[in-house]
């Protein structure tokens, strides 16, 4: 039976290092968002008004591309998967991001496509206080990112529990990171994996 493991976060969170570590050690496919690849993405943090349904078009269509392509190669057959996003977080964004006329079209679209992909097997959801993603997006120096605010992130994060709290489609597991650092302490790394491992 295939495992696909989707680890979601806010931004910051550490998604991405924790889904290529755990890829490398359950010898994984790993499936990672091609977020450097939206133009429309530096434009946004800009002008969120202008650019905010562009972006969140565009992520959705590349999203479901990248899973759809997995799917049609029968990866989901035969392979464990870990992603640092799961589908979901499409619906997440867009509705702290657009205004409502804007999300209810989006909402009918991702409607339309969201039965096409696989359910993850579980969803991990890597919690850290808003100041701790602060403090990560400073130190990776994404320069679209520098402008960011906390009450932004206090968004997002909130609109992620929501959402999770009533989502029944797989288990979802909500893990408190925001003291550990799973990318240079193998401690942290290895608590957490035991964790996972026992899911």
């Amino acid at each position: 039976m295939t495992t696909f493991i989707a680890i979601e976060g806010c931004i910051g969170a550490g998604k991405t290092e924790l889904a290529k570590k755990l890829s490398a050690s359950f010898n994984a496919h790993l499936l990672l968002e091609r977020f450097n690849e939206n133009l429309f993405l530096p434009k946004f943090y800009e002008n969120p008004k202008q650019y905010a349904f562009p972006l969140e078009i565009s992520f959705l269509e590349d999203r479901f591309r990248q899973i759809e392509e997995l799917k049609k190669n029968n990866f989901f057959d035969c392979h464990t998967i870990v992603s640092d996003y799961f589908i979901e977080k499409c619906l997440i964004f867009s509705r702290n991001n657009l205004q409502t006329e804007e999300y209810n079209l989006y909402k009918k679209l991702f409607e339309l496509l969201s039965p096409l992909l696989p359910t993850p097997s579980v969803v991990l959801y890597l919690y850290r206080t808003p100041e701790k993603l602060l403090q990560n997006i400073h130190h990776r120096g994404r320069d679209y990112e520098q402008n960011i605010k906390t009450d932004y992130l206090e968004d997002i994060q909130n609109c992620y529990i929501d959402y999770l709290k009533n989502y029944n489609a797989c288990p979802v597991k909500i893990m408190d990171v925001s003291d550990l650092d799973f990318v240079t302490n193998y401690d942290d790394y290895d608590y957490l994996k035991n964790i996972i491992d026992n899911l």
